[in-house]
């Protein structure tokens, strides 16, 4: 069957979505009631305030991100909030993206949640009897800028307590949509589904078909991607400002439907993924603890919008809008709190860890490769109930002192898989990319043996780590073949030797000969065939080793 073209596909997305707005134009018959809505909330119906936060943010991805340039290969590990010894990545993480999806599903929740806290906000004042223009805090120009400074603070304020080296703009749009919920939680789930349905179309233009087959994957599960901890403050942050705000201007909506909007958008948003650091590269999921505690977010976001002035203890003059507004703000204090200790872990003071280990320099990055090592941040502190103090992580880590980074950038199992992988570095003013390259043998019935090298693109590789030799299950007149990788020789991918022993004695060693040649080697014949390694003797040939294929 022939392949229909992408334009024939993105035509029929946007006939049909025409087609299917004009239908409902018709029945609704809105008479500008929707332009006079927009307008009596936006200057002009637009909002401003939202489309100045989304350029800056895309304004960031293309300049100081390299994504002008490198789209789909932007600058990431500087941006990250790494600690308070490194104030650019605490400042920028909140605005900074991974790549382009993760800029575009951000940049979608900002037009859709962003939108909606903007208009529950409003460009005009709202109490009876105020004026626009009149004074500052009336002056819609001095209220679109203060929208879109709250927003920055929330950005910053992301990165300065968010747990682990985080980045994107999720943050905020967390923060957008608790704002919103207080306010209007029948639109929040609306806009939630319209979210869902853009993100929808969008997969749907940049892939019209796609074909799935089985594979390898070497992501963490998808919960685990979940910054659960980040999104909690944003929304704690938006929850309490709306509220506040809701107070202030003695607005609000229904107790009952704002508990459903916070339970159905924490359900959505995955607001219950809580987890912990397993062993082994592993992750714990408590998914009944993290359901439980979304009736608690539910019946805590409920409480702060619909409290009133009402005494609750007389005795002390405090009223149930204090109590519900101090308990939101002290559930948002707890849960920054926890990233502050990790945030003050200076990787100077521990060193890095790799001081008799080769590892290349790019800038003021050090790239090494190494297998087992503890994690230098989740080992860190002991976490009460957790284990923390064996998780170990295997591949090539990202150190800078000078940014107080120590970060597993490619994984073992990652780079078992495709051989080769880049990585990313530098800064506001330099860009470097550093190529780690593995090469190895799977011995027959036995293990895998294997190289891995480093360089800085365009330098000489230089030789970063070596596995245990690997030995075949297969023998030949009682003697043993293994395969052991040589060390340093780094401009040789193929430095690798073949053993052969008797009994624990060594009768001859030998390179890997090349492709289509043999080589004698204690009383064998070692015959390379392509990717596949043969030992004969006597007119007995068995294979002993197959050389890796990477993706």
């Amino acid at each position: 069957m022939a392949a229909v073209p992408p334009v024939v596909w993105y035509l029929a997305i946007a006939v049909t979505a025409l087609v299917s707005s004009g239908v409902l134009y018709a029945l609704a018959r809105p008479g500008g009631r929707w332009g006079r809505h927009l307008r009596s909330r936006f200057v002009l119906g637009v909002p401003w305030g939202t489309l100045v936060v989304a350029a800056l943010v895309l304004l960031f991805y293309l300049v100081p991100q390299d994504g002008l340039t490198h789209w789909f290969q932007p600058l990431v590990i500087p941006y990250r909030a790494w600690s308070y010894f490194y104030p650019l990545g605490i400042l920028s993480a909140g605005f900074a993206h991974s790549g382009p999806g993760h800029l575009v599903g951000n940049l979608l929740g900002t037009f859709t949640f962003g939108v909606l806290a903007e208009y529950a906000w409003s460009h005009f004042p709202t109490a009876r009897g105020s004026q626009s223009f009149r004074s500052l805090r009336e002056d819609p120009r001095a209220r679109i800028a203060a929208f879109v400074a709250v927003t920055l603070f929330a950005g910053v304020f992301m990165g300065a307590f968010s747990l682990g080296p985080v980045i994107g703009f999720s943050g905020v749009v967390f923060a957008y949509a608790g704002f919103a919920i207080v306010r209007y939680p029948v639109g929040t789930i609306g806009i939630l589904l319209a979210g869902d349905l853009l993100g929808l179309v969008y997969r749907a233009l940049r892939s019209p078909t796609s074909t799935a087959t089985p594979g390898l994957s070497f992501s963490s599960p998808y919960w685990a991607e979940i910054a659960i901890q980040g999104h909690a403050i944003g929304f704690f942050l938006g929850v309490l400002l709306g509220a506040l705000v809701v107070a202030r201007r003695r607005e609000g909506s229904s107790p009952a439907l704002v508990w459903v909007a916070a339970l159905l958008f924490a359900v959505d948003r995955g607001l219950w993924a809580v987890y912990t650091y397993g062993e082994g590269g592993s992750f714990v999921l408590y998914r009944a603890g993290g359901v439980a505690l979304l009736f608690l977010v539910a019946a805590l976001v409920a409480s702060g919008a619909g409290a009133t002035g009402r005494d609750l203890i007389a005795s002390i003059d405090l009223s149930r809008r204090e109590a519900a507004l101090g308990l939101l703000l002290s559930v948002l204090v707890a849960l920054s709190a926890v990233a502050v200790p990790y945030n003050l872990l200076a990787i100077a003071d521990g060193g890095s860890g790799f001081e008799d280990e080769s590892g290349v320099e790019a800038g003021d990055y050090t790239v090494y490769y190494a297998e087992d090592v503890p994690d230098r941040f989740v080992t860190a502190f002991d976490v009460p109930g957790v284990q923390t103090s064996n998780v170990t992580v295997s591949g090539a880590i990202v150190v800078s002192e000078q940014r107080n980074i120590w970060w597993e950038t490619v994984s073992e199992r990652r780079l078992a898989f495709d051989g080769t992988q880049r990585i990313v570095l530098g800064g506001p003013t330099y860009r470097r990319t550093v190529v780690v390259n593995r090469t190895g043998w799977s011995a027959v019935g036995g293990p895998t043996t294997y190289r891995v090298r480093l360089r800085v693109a365009g330098e000489p590789w230089q030789f970063a780590h070596r596995s245990d030799p690997a030995r075949a299950g297969p023998t030949v007149t009682g003697r043993n073949v293994s395969i052991d990788p040589l060390p340093g020789r780094a401009d040789d991918p193929n430095a690798f030797a073949v053993n052969v022993t008797w009994g624990g004695e060594r009768l001859g060693r030998a390179p890997v000969p090349a492709n289509g040649t043999h080589v004698e080697v204690g009383g064998l014949r070692v015959i390379r065939e392509d990717r596949g390694l043969y030992v004969s003797r006597n007119g007995t040939r068995v294979q002993v080793a197959r050389k890796e294929n990477y993706n």
